[in-house]
């Protein structure tokens, strides 16, 4: 009677389990379905050449143009360079708590850390504005610090507690016996974390990364208040306006084509994270099976 209870209770979890997961399958259906049906038909009037690969984006001007290639080439700069940035330190910071660090001196950067993950974007974006685009807009005797570079420089804290807390968890699960036999055979802790404990554990340091890429691709305000906003060709002292900062800065009062075009750009987005993901986990798996 207990053993067919036990079953019971069993199945039905397990029914649990497969609704939620497909619930999960079916929003991300749902809004990609949503994006295609709302992004298509704005690419089919302006062309899908003209959409992508144009350099001017002048939405409400009497002749409006609609090239997005500005956007384009600045989320990927930006996002490259938040990486760039933000993976070494957060990834240096990872085997500092998980393996050298006191335990008193972990809980503190810990506890840091996760309040860093805790902060809106919109104060990351308000202390950019009043502390990070001063400081650039002197340091380096440019008209206005709002530029790509605020951009990478808030990007890259703001990715920093996701890579963090992710690889900490990835190395802290690495068994021991690798650790103790790359000591018993001569290597030193550091040459052992490094070489042993972070290869084991590059499955869960790439989530990481996947996981910094996302917030990174998908931040919003905190870009938006540092960046400048303007729809120029990406350079690294002058402002810039990212994929997601023009949506959100035209949607409030956009129509007809205009408001179509802005979902077009979300569509395009949308993809952008999904090659991306993609990508890295044709990486990893061809890793495993190398």
């Amino acid at each position: 009677m207990m053993r067919k209870r036990q079953q019971l209770v069993e199945t039905v979890i397990h029914g649990i389990f497969l609704l939620l997961g497909l619930i999960t399958v079916g929003c991300v259906l749902l809004i990609t379905i949503y994006l295609i049906i709302s992004g298509i038909p704005a690419i089919r009037r302006i062309g899908l050449i003209d959409f992508l690969l144009g350099d001017t984006w002048a939405s409400t001007a009497s002749q409006p143009s609609f090239g997005i290639l500005p956007f384009i080439l600045t989320s990927v700069y930006g996002t490259a360079g938040a990486i760039l940035f933000g993976v070494p330190v957060g990834f240096l910071t990872a085997v500092y708590l998980a393996k050298l660090a006191p335990p008193r001196v972990k809980a503190v950067v810990e506890g840091a850390v996760s309040l860093l993950a805790g902060i809106p974007s919109v104060v990351y974006g308000l202390v950019g504005m009043l502390v990070l685009v001063p400081g650039i807009r002197k340091l380096f005797h440019v008209p206005d610090g709002a530029s790509l570079l605020a951009a990478i420089v808030v990007l890259a804290i703001m990715i920093l507690p996701s890579i963090i807390k992710v690889s900490v968890t990835a190395l802290e699960a690495v068994p021991p016996e690798y650790e103790d036999a790359s000591l018993a055979l001569g290597a030193t802790p550091v040459e052992t974390y490094f070489r042993v404990s972070a290869p084991a554990a590059k499955s869960g340091i790439a989530a990481a990364v996947v996981l910094g890429v996302g917030r990174a691709i998908g931040e919003a305000m905190a870009v938006m208040m540092v960046s400048g906003n303007a729809p120029n060709m990406p350079s690294l002292f002058e402002s810039v306006r990212f994929l997601t900062t023009a949506v959100a800065s035209e949607m409030a009062y956009s129509s007809g084509l205009q408001r179509q075009a802005l979902f077009s750009i979300a569509l395009v987005l949308y993809l952008f994270v999904l090659l991306i993901n993609a990508a890295l986990n044709f990486f990893l798996k061809r890793d495993k099976e190398g």
